[in-house]
């Protein structure tokens, strides 16, 4: 009994590894490099791809939604506002591009916003990558929707009788600088979509701003014909000189005011909400 007692009273032993055999068995060769800011900013942009290819009811806003506008607002205001319908497309299409694409930007903030009510983003930010990279990356995806609204309204112009005299170096300018200014603008509602609590919210905000910022411009008629208190808006709002920028280069002439408005509006949205986004994210 004495024997069976002390042999059980006895503590095991316990192995206890070195550093070195750890280092050989969890960690074999070097480290991997970090990855670069752009490559994990592209790899982010990866990512939104992915989004739409498993859901791709996210497209529906920038192929059916911009079809709608170009035909309701065509056929609407077409014969009232100019000779024909035809004749009001040349004035009318680039500035519906301007729209639809500009509205479309502010579901960068609602996708935003549902990511992080679901925790993906505290995700994200654990990882040992540039800490701005899921956001960039986010509005990059984004950037192919904005190509693919442009082109499905460009497709559906055409098809009603559109003829942009730039021809296509003239297109793909303008194309450019909406893109330019859309990715800018996108850094708005990344801010709300931070900032904001619900997705329901984000959506009401970006409507109340989108709004006032798309019909109160040239889109649909030329500023001449407003009062002039009304006026006043329309010549400082971005939607305006940016609409003038892409109605230029379409139609082959030039507007290098409203080019380099465009540009400075596009480089102080990026700074401005960029910084306001960043300062957010780190501490939310």
């Amino acid at each position: 009994m004495s024997n069976a007692a002390t042999t059980t009273g006895l503590a095991p032993s316990v192995y206890v590894p070195s550093a070195e055999a750890l280092g050989t068995v969890l960690a074999p060769g070097a480290r991997p490099p970090r990855p670069s800011a752009l490559s994990a900013s592209l790899t982010f942009g990866w990512r939104a791809m992915l989004k739409i290819k498993h859901v791709p009811e996210q497209l529906f806003d920038v192929t059916a939604f911009p079809i709608i506008m170009v035909l309701m607002f065509t056929y609407l205001f077409g014969g009232a506002l100019a000779d024909s319908p035809r004749d009001y497309l040349q004035f009318f299409l680039p500035g519906i591009m301007v729209t639809s694409v500009v509205m479309i930007t502010m579901y960068t903030g609602v996708g935003l916003n549902t990511d992080i009510e679901k925790g993906v983003f505290d995700r994200f930010r654990t990882l040992p990558v540039w800490r701005p990279a899921a956001l960039v990356g986010m509005i990059i995806g984004d950037l192919l929707r904005y190509i693919l609204a442009a082109l499905v309204i460009l497709g559906v112009g055409l098809a009603l009788g559109f003829r942009p005299g730039g021809g296509l170096l003239g297109v793909l300018a303008g194309i450019g600088l909406l893109v330019v200014f859309s990715f800018a603008f996108s850094w708005v509602w990344t801010f709300f979509g931070l900032v904001l609590r619900s997705e329901k919210s984000v959506m009401g905000v970006s409507m109340m701003v989108l709004f006032p910022l798309t019909f109160l411009s040239n889109v649909f008629v030329e500023p001449g014909t407003m009062p002039g208190w009304l006026q006043a808006f329309v010549k400082v709002n971005p939607v305006t000189q940016l609409v003038a920028s892409v109605r230029a280069v379409m139609s082959g002439a030039s507007d290098p005011s409203s080019m380099m408005w465009t540009l400075l509006w596009s480089v102080g949205l990026v700074v401005v909400f960029g910084a306001l986004t960043m300062y957010r994210y780190n501490r939310r």
